[in-house]
């Protein structure tokens, strides 16, 4: 029995180890500090000398075409965007998706401190005594840019203004615009951030000429402060794509593309061949179009209809990317369209019966599919496409 002694008591002790560790190591937690920039908020903002407020109306009563001008755009839907509520209730979705849409401690409810053994699933979070839900609601608002240091920032200064006023047009540059517009990590296996907006501005032609704001906030000519004599300013609706985020808005829209299309003739004989295309260019977008968020698309659709406007035959395009989301986030295709790129669509018919036809172009910018947007639940009145060329044909076959 003696022999059995050590090997028994070393057992044992394992058995002890392991209980030990079952019962009192399962809560041993390592808390990691917020490394990468996306993963924390902007510090909390005082309200500056000289202000009653921080919301976008009170900013409003003095500048008033400005914030005319931000009602209209969709920086003010950053947080009420459907789509982006819907993602924030899956349980896929990680708490530093807000820092873009809601960028202010102010307008974030908690306090995100560090992760919980690095998962970015468990962040450690304590309530926000300074919280402002109204601020919340206006997503991408004024102080978003123009607070920092609880002071006002602006491209000139003023010492004539109410309120101080510091310049500082190294931080209102395009790298404000790109802190959110170039966010592309992928964060879990299942959950890829793709908007390269950024890069694929840096890769093309406009870079170095021209950036963000010369498209996105272009010179305007207007009062800064109501009663004031008009000076040269920028525009605060960051006209971009133009799909509104409810079918009540009605948001400016830049022009990225343009069309040509090639001839048509208005008569053919019966077993002709009709021949059509249209060109698509990237004239104007300094980055890839579509960009930023890929479930964005582009479609051509070319149609010929007979005489009783019924379809005869069709010819479909789609500009854009195509994912895999599960088991792993990973990019199947993208054929979006570079700076100065052009796609060309075709369509050919063999026209074999006399008669009247129409041929129908339409081109569309897409927000996202139908299917997706059944899955998120996101209802009748979001928007997911507008039309941006439509052009219809007659034809006659003789």
């Amino acid at each position: 029995m003696e022999k059995y002694r050590i090997p028994l008591i070393s057992f044992f002790i394992l058995i002890l180890a392991i209980v030990y560790m079952e019962m009192f190591l399962e809560d041993y937690k390592v808390i990691v500090s917020l490394s990468k920039s996306w993963e924390k908020a902007l510090p909390h903002q005082e309200i500056p000398q000289g202000l009653f407020s921080l919301q976008a109306k009170s900013c409003g009563t003095c500048h008033v075409q400005h914030y005319q001008e931000w009602q209209k755009s969709t920086h003010a839907q950053a947080w009420k965007d459907l789509q982006f509520q819907a993602e924030l209730k899956k349980e896929s979705s990680p708490f530093m998706c807000i820092n873009c849409h809601i960028p202010l401690q102010n307008q974030q409810e908690y306090i995100i401190t560090g992760l919980e053994n690095g998962d970015i699933y468990k962040p450690v979070k304590t309530l926000n005594p300074k919280f402002d839900p109204q601020l919340q609601q206006e997503g991408i608002t004024c102080v978003s840019c123009h607070v920092r240091n609880n002071v006002i920032i602006g491209p000139k200064g003023s010492l004539l203004a109410p309120h101080a006023v510091i310049k500082d047009t190294i931080h209102l540059s395009e790298n404000l615009c790109i802190s959110c517009h170039n966010a592309n990590a992928v964060v879990t296996p299942t959950l890829a951030c793709s908007f390269e907006t950024g890069d694929e501005w840096k890769a093309g032609p406009f870079f170095g000429k021209k950036n963000c704001i010369s498209c996105h906030m272009p010179e305007t000519h207007r009062s800064i402060v109501a009663g004031m004599p008009p000076r040269k300013s920028r525009f605060h609706s960051f006209p971009a794509s133009g799909i509104p985020k409810l079918d009540t808005l009605k948001p400016e829209r830049l022009e990225s593309l343009s069309f040509k299309a090639s001839q048509l003739k208005k008569t053919y004989r019966e077993s002709d061949s009709l021949q059509f295309s249209l060109s698509l260019t990237n004239d104007f977008a300094g980055h890839k179009v579509p960009s930023g968020n890929p479930e964005r698309f582009i479609m051509v659709v070319m149609t010929i209809y007979d005489k009783n406007n019924l379809p005869i035959h069709t010819v479909t395009g789609r500009i854009g990317e195509h994912w895999e989301w599960h088991p792993e986030a990973k990019k199947i295709s993208d054929n979006n369209l570079d700076p100065g790129e052009t796609r060309t669509f075709k369509l050919q018919y063999l026209m074999a019966d006399a008669g009247k036809y129409k041929l129908k172009v339409k081109v569309s910018k897409h927000r996202l599919t139908p299917e997706s947007a059944a899955y998120n639940k996101l209802g009748n009145n979001y928007p997911l496409f507008i039309d941006v060329y439509e052009k219809v044909y007659d034809i006659q076959v003789l």
